[in-house]
C-alpha cells in the first residue's frame, strides 16, 4: 500500500483500512473496468449516453478504472466570485480552471456555462465538459436559498459537453419545483445523448437541531439520493454522511429502527455505504464532494475523505476548493493524491 496515503490517515489508518461494513458489498453495483457494461447497458439509457458515460470514465489518470475524479468550479456564483477566487486569482480566468483540471488529470471539468463556454472550443476535445445547469445566486439581500435555471441542456450539447449537472434542495419549499425542472432537464439530456449528474443536497434551516447538522446525516442524504436516482441521475453527488439519525431527531418522515441497526453504525463506512444503498445499491456511481478548504489539513481530509468513499462503494470524488485555492502545482498534487488512493489495489471495498 501507498505509506503516503497511511501517513496522511495518521491516527485513523487502521481505523479505516481495517473496517468491515455491516452490509456487503457483495449486495453492491461496484465500480470497476466494466462498470458501464455490467451495470448501465442493462438500463433505458440511449447509446450516446453509454458513450459519453465510457469517455468520462476514460479519461484522465484514473482511466478504465471505473473510477472518476472530477474538478467542479462554480462556486463563483455558489459563494461569490470574490469568496472563491481572491485566495488565488488566477482562477477568475476560465482558462485556468481546465488547465488545472487537465494537468490534475480529472475525468472532467464541471462548471458554469459562462466559464465552460469561455474556452469550449479550445478544450471541450481535450477533457470531458460538465455543464452546471442551474445555481443558487446570492446576490439577492436578504439572501434567499433556492436553485434557478441558468442555462440550457441545448447550450451544453452545443458547446460539446458529455454531461449536465444539477442540484436539487431536497427538503426546501422550492424543492418541488426543482425536482419538476431538473427531471425535465435529465430526460433531454439523455435524448441528447448527455450524463446526468445531480447534487442531492439537503437544505432546511429545521434540519440543524441542538448543535447537530443533519443535513449531512446518512439516513437523510441517502433518501436524497433515492430521490434522485428516481429521476435518473446517472451519477449522484452527496456531502459525505458524517451523522445519521436525522428522521428520528427531527422527527419527521418515516424510517424503520433496522435503517441504524442493522444497516448503519456510526462509522464513517458504513454512514457512507447506507448513501450507496439510497443509490439503488450503486447502479448510479455515488461521488462524494471534497469541501471547503480551511488551508493546512486539506491534504489530509481529502485523502480521508477518498478512503471513505472507496471502501464504501463508492465512484469516487469530486473536489474543488481544496484544489484550486492554492496555487496551480498544490492543487495537481492534491488531486493526484486523492486520484492514488483509487489507483492503489491493496485500498479495498470494506
Amino acid at each position: 500500500m501507498n505509506n503516503k496515503i497511511v501517513e496522511l490517515l495518521g491516527a485513523d489508518a487502521e481505523y479505516l483500512l481495517n473496517h468491515k461494513a455491516k452490509v456487503s458489498s457483495e449486495l453492491l453495483h461496484l465500480p470497476g473496468p466494466d462498470y458501464v457494461d455490467r451495470v448501465y447497458t442493462v438500463s433505458d439509457r440511449p447509446a450516446q449516453v453509454l458513450r459519453n458515460l465510457q469517455g468520462l470514465l476514460n479519461h484522465g489518470r484514473m482511466a478504465g478504472s471505473g473510477f472518476v475524479s472530477i474538478l467542479p468550479v462554480d462556486q463563483g456564483i455558489e459563494h461569490s466570485a470574490g469568496a472563491s477566487f481572491a485566495p488565488n486569482p488566477i482562477y477568475f480566468d476560465p482558462e485556468n480552471i481546465v488547465k488545472l483540471a487537465i494537468e490534475g488529470g480529472c475525468n472532467a471539468v464541471a462548471s458554469t456555462l459562462g466559464v465552460l463556454g469561455a474556452v469550449s472550443r479550445k478544450y471541450a476535445h481535450k477533457i470531458p465538459f460538465l455543464v452546471k445547469l442551474n445555481h443558487n445566486e446570492l446576490l439577492t439581500y436578504p439572501n434567499t436559498y433556492d436553485q434557478i435555471m441558468f442555462a440550457s441542456v441545448d447550450q451544453a450539447f452545443e458547446m460539446g459537453a458529455v454531461a449536465v449537472g444539477a442540484t436539487i434542495y431536497f427538503g426546501s419549499e422550492d424543492s418541488n419545483r426543482q425536482i419538476i425542472e431538473v427531471s425535465e432537464a435529465f430526460q433531454y439530456a439523455h435524448e441528447l445523448g448527455l450524463v446526468t449528474v445531480l447534487w442531492c443536497y439537503l437544505r432546511n434551516s429545521a434540519f440543524k437541531k441542538d448543535g447537530v447538522d443533519y443535513h449531512v446525516a446518512a439516513d437523510l442524504t441517502s433518501q436524497a439520493n433515492h430521490l434522485g436516482v428516481t429521476i435518473e441521475a446517472d451519477i449522484i453527488k452527496q456531502k459525505q454522511a458524517e451523522t445519521n439519525g436525522g428522521y428520528n431527531a427531527i422527527n419527521f418522515g418515516k424510517t424503520h429502527k433496522k435503517v441504524y441497526s442493522d444497516l448503519s453504525s456510526d462509522h464513517p463506512i458504513d454512514l457512507t455505504r447506507y448513501q450507496i444503498m439510497g443509490c439503488y445499491m450503486g447502479r448510479a456511481g455515488l461521488i462524494n464532494s471534497g469541501g471547503a478548504s480551511s488551508g493546512s489539513g486539506d491534504l489530509e481530509q481529502a485523502v480521508r475523505t477518498a478512503v471513505i468513499n472507496k471502501r464504501a462503494g463508492g465512484m469516487g470524488l469530486i473536489s474543488g476548493r481544496k484544489a484550486f485555492q492554492r496555487p496551480m502545482d498544490e492543487g495537481v498534487q492534491l488531486l493526484h493524491a486523492i486520484q492514488d488512493v483509487y489507483l492503489d489495489d491493496e485500498i479495498t471495498v470494506a
